[in-house]
């Protein structure tokens, strides 16, 4: 690789170094190639050969740099031992007119380290600095979840979802896109909401997983969730097709800062219960609560107890892992005697009455009941 190293330069923050690539790091860009992850996530060749990491590191690297289409750089970092090692791939692709967009890849060993993070910044200083950058742009396929994170740290404003963009090995994938721009701060804008793991005596609140979608298609699909909740708002049947991006769109909106969903699961055989939201979240301020059940677990007590468990959780100052809300909404159509019981054992007080204003399945408006409560964090639950 003759004259490559005058050509791509060397950035360093003292604990990760930004390089032109060599023979060296032939093996390490295999290796990363081989992981189920990267080839799920990124356009790699698949098979990935020991001759495709030589061409990309012999020919493509430099060649972007030539072209000066694609700034690329090796990262490397010290592994436990203190022994400089390939870590990844790190790139800016040169759009034009003060544009780019941002690409990484890591190998397996560096993640969970926040290498890449500091990789991302090194370049992205580089970027706005040296190359007199106006805007930076970043996409992942959906569901590329540690991609988003990293964007997230980094301050890029996910400006939402493009259908059927990627081409990935003969399909077109969703993807996500962002922006950052030059004057932006390289923080989080907005929190993302984790939907933490809390156990109770019957029942435990966690994450949403895609596991659970069958038993979420079969909770939509039952009458009695169909009769309140569907309204004009949901689409029946519901089918594992019609839900394919069900648990992704609530996770989004975590990620967003605009909700929290917790599945309802069994402490022992982790089945899926049910669900509790809390939407419209106005960060340290409020939020609405709604929630739906398994048709298996009704009339067991165990949507009362998840509801009981979030809204002591959104009771727990921020800075300790809770919500730190001030107060909840919640609401249950006129004949819903069941939802209202629960909230009001819950804590909610009814505050008052909307006319007509939920449209049940069959074309009918009902009255809807509104309820309240002010959340303490010394209140015992």
């Amino acid at each position: 690789m003759p004259g490559l190293h005058s050509t791509i330069p060397t950035l360093t923050d003292g604990v990760v170094t930004l390089r032109a690539p060599t023979d060296d790091d032939i093996e390490g860009s295999f290796e990363q190639c081989q992981d189920p992850a990267s080839q799920r996530w990124t356009r790699i060749p698949v098979p990935y050969t020991r001759d495709d990491a030589k061409t990309y590191l012999r020919h493509i690297i430099p060649g972007g740099w030539e072209t000066d289409r694609e700034w690329c750089f090796v990262v490397e970092a010290r592994d436990d031992t203190g022994t400089p090692r390939f870590a990844g791939s790190i790139s800016l692709r040169n759009e034009d007119e003060a544009r780019a967009e941002i690409a990484y890849g890591a190998h397996p060993w560096v993640r969970g380290r926040g290498v890449m993070e500091r990789a991302c910044r090194l370049l992205l200083d580089w970027g706005f600095a040296e190359r007199d950058l106006q805007t930076v742009s970043w996409s992942a396929r959906r569901g590329n979840w540690a991609s988003r994170r990293l964007a997230w740290r980094l301050g890029f404003t996910v400006e939402g979802s493009m259908r059927s963009w990627l081409p990935q090995r003969g399909e077109l994938a969703d993807v996500w896109v962002g922006t950052l721009l030059r004057g932006d701060v390289r923080s989080p804008g907005s929190p993302w909401l984790e939907s933490v793991r809390i156990v109770g005596d019957r029942v435990v609140v966690r994450t949403m997983r895609e596991a659970d979608l069958p038993r979420i298609v079969e909770t939509r699909s039952d009458p009695d969730t169909q009769r309140w909740l569907q309204g004009a708002r949901e689409t029946a049947p519901h089918t594992m097709a019609s839900n394919a991006g069900f648990v992704d769109a609530r996770l989004e909106e975590a990620a967003d800062g605009q909700a929290v969903h917790w599945a309802i699961a069994d402490p022992v055989t982790d089945d899926y219960l049910g669900q509790v939201s809390l939407t419209g979240v106005v960060h340290r301020r409020e939020a609405d609560l709604a929630y739906w059940a398994h048709p298996s677990s009704r009339g067991r007590g165990t949507t009362s107890e998840a509801v009981r468990l979030v809204v002591r959780h959104c009771a727990i100052p921020f800075e300790d892992g809770g919500l730190g809300l001030h107060r909840l909404t919640a609401n249950a159509a006129v004949g819903n005697d069941a939802s209202q019981r629960l909230l009001e054992r819950a804590g909610f007080t009814r505050i008052g009455l909307e006319n007509r204003s939920t449209l049940l399945p069959d074309g009918t408006f009902v009255d809807t009941v509104l309820y309240d409560q002010l959340v303490d964090p010394h209140k015992p639950r």
